[in-house]
């Protein structure tokens, strides 16, 4: 088995220094107040789905400044209230078909999956960027924390809890987070941005350590940052500082859910190192399925172990 990043042994006791600004806590202290202000102007549309028992309905909810953030909920047939998970999905994609979350209702959950702001589902990105960027979002608005793309996504995806509360169907006390990729590092930013979740599982997690992921992987996402700062080298230090209040290593012991993170070792996208450093700084409950041979395509053996942590979680 090639080992491309650290041997396992080391990756266990991976700690690296973190990088948060002193005005780390007063900052998403700050967002999410501004958030809390602010309606959420929900509506909903029930959907005409091929498939009896559960109710299919297209949300829409109001998100970071004024975007409007799309997703889908599902309902089990029996009567609530229902505990609820909340999907977040990988980078550029969407909350995906329907017939991807019947699982979980048959599992008994009520599901939320949203779109991730200006990705390719159907939520809006408003927000500006004073100054340009390379292509995709990694790099959108990187020298200024007010205006980083991710500061919005976080909080979008914080307020769709927001939604959860406003449903008198589910049970506000038994709130799950799962994702993959860029949906893992969504949900690890959630469980640390608000104490409503009840247990998160983050797969193969994203946004997390990104200078050591510039150290290790030449392959996109994280390559957009090499590449922006190829032609701009002299806003290096700026552009981390920014990148620093959007990262889970940062936010990693705000944690205080129960969390199961997986990991694979093959995994060049979201290196295995990125994923320890930030797994090791968290103080909650937690687990760590490690895939000695699974890259970054996800291997359906770790679907039993997170039905299973959730199971426990939440009964």
């Amino acid at each position: 088995m090639p080992v491309f990043d650290m041997p396992l042994e080391e990756l266990q006791s991976y700690r690296p220094q973190r990088t948060a600004e002193a005005d780390l806590e007063a900052y998403w202290e700050q967002t999410l107040e501004e958030s809390r202000r602010s309606p959420l102007n929900s509506a909903v549309e029930l959907l005409d789905y091929p498939v009896d028992g559960p109710q299919f309905y297209q949300i829409w909810y109001d998100g970071w400044r004024e975007a409007r953030i799309c997703g889908w909920f599902i309902a089990p047939p029996n009567e609530g209230p229902f505990p609820v998970v909340v999907v977040y999905h990988g980078y550029g994609g969407s909350k995906g078909a329907i017939y991807n979350l019947l699982p979980w209702v048959s599992a008994g959950y009520a599901v939320l999956a949203v779109d991730t702001r200006g990705q390719s589902g159907d939520s809006t990105d408003p927000e500006p960027s004073s100054t340009g960027h390379w292509r995709g979002y990694m790099t959108k608005g990187i020298l200024d924390p007010d205006e980083y793309y991710y500061r919005g996504a976080f909080v979008d995806c914080v307020r769709a809890l927001d939604f959860v509360c406003s449903r008198k169907e589910l049970d506000h006390d038994r709130i799950v987070l799962t994702g993959s990729s860029q949906g893992g590092g969504l949900t690890l930013a959630v469980a640390a941005l608000d104490q409503r979740p009840k247990a998160a599982a983050a797969r193969v997690p994203f946004l997390c350590h990104y200078r050591r992921a510039l150290e290790v992987s030449d392959e996109l996402p994280y390559w957009e940052i090499a590449e922006y700062l190829n032609r701009h080298p002299a806003r290096e230090e700026q552009a981390f500082r920014t990148l620093s209040y959007c990262d889970n290593l940062n936010l990693a012991s705000w944690i205080r859910c129960p969390t199961l993170i997986t990991v694979g070792l093959q995994d060049m996208i979201c290196p295995p190192s990125t994923i320890f450093a930030v797994y090791n700084q968290m103080p909650c409950d937690k687990e760590v399925l490690v895939y000695p041979y699974m890259g970054h395509d996800e291997s359906d053996a770790q679907w039993e172990p997170i039905f299973q942590w959730f199971r426990g979680c939440i009964a």
